[in-house]
């Protein structure tokens, strides 16, 4: 494929990061929008580094006005837009954009599908329904206006779904790197549900590779493409895989349902009822028949592993979180046995 021109609405966050980087790799031309400031101080040590090789321009996604000043009269072959939220946006996106792109990605969510999960594996068809997470229903209304776009009028909308996307950042349990160091010195830490229900995890470098295939493929316009790991892993077995990297592999699970747990951890409150609840096992059939090189070569526990390593790399990083600890350690208290 020669080399084409990209524009990536976001592009450094865990999910776009490595999908930046990748297609730099391939020789594509790569401009990132955004709003050409960090939340981030340079001295961050969870500040993420510059992509190298990408130009940028200054806009805010969340402002129609400013990202048409941005673009001014370019034309992209592939727009991709990670920072899409609110399905208003979406109908000015399509105003944005129509006319000036061969393709335009949608970076859905895979919590939009059914839940509570009727059907295992989950396929593209399932239904998307999730009563329980705002941020869902708002991916869904945002897909809904894009189709109605594809439909009507011929807009190029590719929509992909990533489910539980991380890189060397992401801790997945409830308590992030605060439940691991409590592993660490041998203290209990909450496991989500009994811990037996089912859970897929894809590392950023596995996305990217799913992600930069389909870009240009004119093959999947007007449709949705999930994007996931093959590997499926209790939430039990998660806890122990991120025991092992810190020299506990037995740690001591407490089982506390979703609801349970969002009383305490009151930010993924939302998260835990609307996604992780809910088993889930994904079909990866159609990314694979449409990017024959992906595929999830990397296993959870290489990824805990970069993860560990990560955080030791820079004492910051492990900094302690004593309200965070102090709420887990309510939580094991009140549901333990």
């Amino acid at each position: 494929m020669s080399a084409l021109r990209i524009l990536f609405i976001g592009g450094n966050g865990i999910i776009s990061a490595a999908s930046s980087r990748l297609v730099l790799e391939r020789g594509h031309d790569l401009t990132l929008l955004n709003r050409g400031v960090s939340e981030a101080s340079p001295d961050d040590p969870f500040a993420r580094p510059p992509i190298a090789g990408a130009r940028t321009l200054v806009g805010d996604a969340a402002e129609p006005a400013s990202v048409r000043a941005a673009l001014g009269t370019s034309e992209w072959d592939v727009v991709v837009n990670f920072r899409l939220f609110d399905p208003a946006l979406a109908h000015d996106e399509v105003e944005t954009f129509a006319g000036r792109t061969g393709q335009y990605v949608f970076i859905s969510s895979a919590s939009a599908y059914q839940k509570p999960v009727e059907r295992l594996p989950i396929t593209e068809s399932t239904p998307l329904k999730n009563p329980f997470w705002q941020y869902s229903r708002d991916k869904i209304a945002c897909e809904d206006a894009f189709v109605a776009a594809y439909r009507e009028r011929d807009f190029p909308v590719t929509i992909v779904r990533p489910s539980h996307t991380y890189d060397e950042q992401s801790i997945p349990i409830p308590g992030r790197w605060t439940a691991v160091e409590r592993m660490r010195k041998g203290l209990p830490i909450p496991v989500i549900g009994d811990g037996t229900s089912l859970w897929t995890l894809t590392h950023t470098r596995d996305f990217a590779v799913g992600l930069v295939g389909l870009l240009g493929n004119r093959r999947t316009l007007g449709d949705a493409v999930h994007i996931t790991s093959d590997e499926v892993l209790t939430w039990a077995q998660i806890c122990r895989i991120l025991g092992a990297t810190v020299g506990n592999p037995d740690p001591t699970l407490v089982p506390v349902t979703s609801a349970q747990l969002g009383t305490e951890l009151s930010d993924d409150a939302d998260g835990l009822l609307g996604d992780k609840a809910h088993s889930v096992i994904f079909d990866n059939t159609k990314v694979k028949a449409l990017v024959p090189e992906f595929g999830a070569t990397i296993p959870y526990w290489q990824g805990a592993r970069e993860a560990v390593e990560w955080r030791r790399a820079d004492a910051r990083r492990s900094a302690p979180e004593p309200e965070l600890d102090a709420a887990l350690e309510r939580l094991v208290a009140r549901w333990g046995v």
